[in-house]
């Protein structure tokens, strides 16, 4: 039997028992345990411990609850709320103004959490109730939020980008480097297309009459009725719409307000600046720099008196839950792919394509399809744990930078967040505004597929976006 139809008989098992409802860590464990048994033996079982001891024995592993838990303690806290504000104060007045925020909100959030699903949960609690009441559509609102919440598994840190780094033996400070840029790329992007968007909807908004003296009224169904009609997603305040029409005004904030509300975020900005810091000066690794994350994190959160005793102990919990099904995630998905190494299936995959001699573009593009269909079904960790060992030498062997390339793969990654049947931001919106339709939620999201799209092109014409910075600092 050839290492490819090996290779092909375990990722059909894996995906059986995906397909079972199966939580995906036992899944993989399953999966892991039959691959020993049908292709390298029963007298070789005792392996599967040595290859998750082993898989576990990594100090660079030790950042992935501490960043977890820095997020969760930022989520658990009023710090969403601050950013939230401070950039509604700043942007208001911009067509799309306040879902902009969201974005930038959930950008910085991404910066200090390294969590998707946090952050579009923390944010969407502020965000998408303000602006539903103000007039925005439920399709726009938490599509921002859901989109805005991907950048999570982008900018760093990010635990998405220390897990490939592992699984790549690649520089996690290199490719934390390198997702500065595209992070800020995405982040303009949705801003844009959040701003085409508003514009599209205003433009099938017929012209509101007056209906009497302080009230309007539209012909449009499902938009505002005569005065005091409840709105489509509340139960009793009449809003509009969609924003910047007669009958909203976007709330004054003088120059004051504004930078006090800078002022007010500050400290989470300088918080991300001295993770960072210290990271690429080389003063710390990833996991020290994650433990002074979390210790700088605990004092703002102690200053801003954002988070209770009980809440603490919530947070605890909720970071001993994940930060043990990622590490699971991590171990069983490494095991397999030790056996499909000693099966020799990434080499013999990599000396196929090379020898078909494919343009080495329709390659990648075929990887990223595969990749986005993963993603349907499956979360980020367990797919770069699997895959990456797999395909690194094919992308080394035709010409592709390993660093450019773990962010390639992390943009779609995102797209798999807000795309069905397991998106993982779009389940967290449902839950944040159970008022809004996840057939609205959904229309909402996936245009943002489209500009995630965009964003790999962008960056795949000008790899230097990608590379410039970790040569910068790392030359």
């Amino acid at each position: 039997m050839s290492p490819l139809v090996q290779g092909a008989i375990i990722g059909a098992m894996a995906f059986g028992l995906f397909m079972t409802g199966m939580p995906i860590a036992f899944a993989l464990g399953l999966t892991a345990l039959a691959s020993i048994y049908f292709f390298l033996g029963a007298s070789q079982f005792d392996l599967f411990g040595n290859f998750v001891f082993g898989s576990l024995n990594e100090f660079g592993l030790l950042a992935i609850p501490l960043f977890v838990l820095m997020g969760n303690l930022f989520g658990g806290s009023t710090a969403s709320q601050q950013l939230f504000q401070a950039g509604e104060a700043w942007l208001g007045k911009i067509r799309g103004g306040l879902a902009m925020s969201s974005v930038l909100a959930s950008a910085i959030f991404a910066a200090l959490s390294g969590s998707s699903p946090a952050t579009a949960a923390a944010i969407g609690r502020v965000a998408v109730p303000q602006m539903l009441d103000r007039g925005f559509s439920g399709r726009v609102a938490t599509g921002a939020v859901a989109a805005g919440g991907t950048l999570g598994i982008l900018i760093p840190p990010s635990v998405t980008l220390i897990i490939y780094g592992i699984a790549a033996e690649q520089s996690i400070g290199q490719l934390f480097a390198a997702g500065i840029v595209p992070g800020i790329l995405v982040t303009v992007l949705f801003c844009g297309w959040i701003y085409i968007a508003v514009s599209l909807e205003l433009r099938k908004q017929p012209v509101p009459v007056a209906a009497g003296a302080g009230s309007m009224e539209m012909t449009d169904a499902g938009a505002i009725g005569p005065a005091g009609a409840p709105g489509p997603y509340d139960s009793g305040t009449p809003v509009l719409q969609v924003p910047d029409v007669v009958g909203y005004t976007p709330p004054e904030y003088t120059w004051p307000a504004r930078f006090k509300a800078l002022i007010q975020v500050l400290p989470f900005l300088a918080l991300i600046v001295s993770v960072l810091t210290v990271l690429y000066a080389g003063i710390a690794t990833p996991s020290e720099a994650a433990a002074v994350g979390v210790v700088l994190v605990l004092l703002l959160v102690a200053a801003y008196r954002g988070l209770s005793a009980r809440g603490l102990l919530h947070v605890l919990r909720e970071t001993t839950n994940q930060s043990t099904m990622i590490l699971l995630i991590v171990a069983f998905s490494a095991v397999i792919a030790t056996v499909l190494s000693f099966l020799r299936v990434p080499q013999e995959l990599a000396a196929t394509i090379v020898e078909l001699d494919i343009n080495r573009w329709l390659v990648l593009i075929a990887i990223n399809i595969i990749l986005l269909l993963m993603g349907l079904f499956l979360p980020p960790v367990s797919i770069i744990v699997m895959v990456t060992p797999v395909l690194l030498p094919l992308i080394i062997s035709l010409g592709f930078d390993p660093i450019w390339f773990g962010i390639i793969m992390t943009l779609n990654m995102e797209m798999g967040l807000i795309t069905p049947p397991v998106g993982l931001n779009l389940f967290v919106m449902r839950g944040v505004a159970p008022q809004v339709p996840l057939k609205e939620i959904l229309l909402g999201a996936l245009p943002y597929v489209g500009v995630l799209a965009v964003a790999i092109l962008i960056l795949s014409i000008f790899p230097g976006l990608v590379t410039w910075l970790p040569q910068l600092l790392y030359a």
